[in-house]
């Protein structure tokens, strides 16, 4: 029996892929309300299944795990080595001046802004080299809102919402980094995990897999 609210997208003896919904942690958080989380509920069906990256919890989408250490360690190592593509799709405020389609790059450092955890800030000086690929799917000018697409090349803690922000297109129903009436365009943040690429653990062949944009 699947956990609840757990879609599973790819498994087999080496590895699993869920679709994580929008709210669930992926992994503990600190105190007794933040224990429930993607990794506790897929363990209840599948004891060996541990943790190779995260979604935000706000954010919803594709998350792999591995099953067992030997292909956890595979797994880090490909998205230690960007050897993973990820495509994530956003809803975002204002209608961008960019062509649809054309491909774009934001390439702007991030560090954490200590006083005001768990946000990030831009820092030229301090922060960490990040980099985040982007374009324009359609746009809505009714709603004066972009639906675009991202493919982040570095995984910085809140990268795409952070990179977003930055060039003025925060995303809708982003709590951390939209103003309060960015915040009441939507029950909750627009920014789906849709698409992964990586080589399987073992087999070696190429694994493309998606989840179909709740918004």
């Amino acid at each position: 029996m699947t956990p609840p609210e757990l879609a599973v997208i790819y498994e087999d003896a080496d590895l699993l892929v869920l679709d994580k919904p929008a709210g669930l942690l992926s992994v503990p958080g600190r105190g007794e309300d933040k224990q429930d989380c993607l990794s506790k509920r897929v363990q209840l069906r599948w004891p060996d299944a541990l943790i190779v990256h995260r979604l935000d919890m706000a954010t919803s989408g594709l998350m792999v795990l591995a099953r067992g250490l030997v292909n956890q360690r595979i797994l880090n190592e490909a998205f230690s080595n960007r050897a993973v593509t990820k495509r994530y799709t956003a809803v975002v405020d204002g209608v961008a001046q960019q062509a649809i389609n054309a491909w774009h790059t934001i390439e702007l450092p991030i560090i954490v802004d200590w006083p005001n955890r768990p946000r990030r800030i831009i820092d030229a000086r301090e922060g960490k080299p990040s980099l985040t690929h982007w374009r324009v799917l359609s746009k809505d000018e009714a709603q004066q809102t972009t639906r675009v697409e991202l493919e982040p090349v570095t995984g910085r803690s809140h990268q795409l919402r952070v990179h977003l922000q930055a060039i003025g297109h925060p995303i809708l129903g982003d709590a951390l980094y939209g103003c309060t009436r960015v915040q009441g365009l939507a029950d909750r943040l627009l920014l789906h995990a849709c698409a992964i690429e990586f080589k399987h653990p073992v087999k070696g062949d190429a694994l493309q897999l998606k989840s179909t944009v709740p918004f």
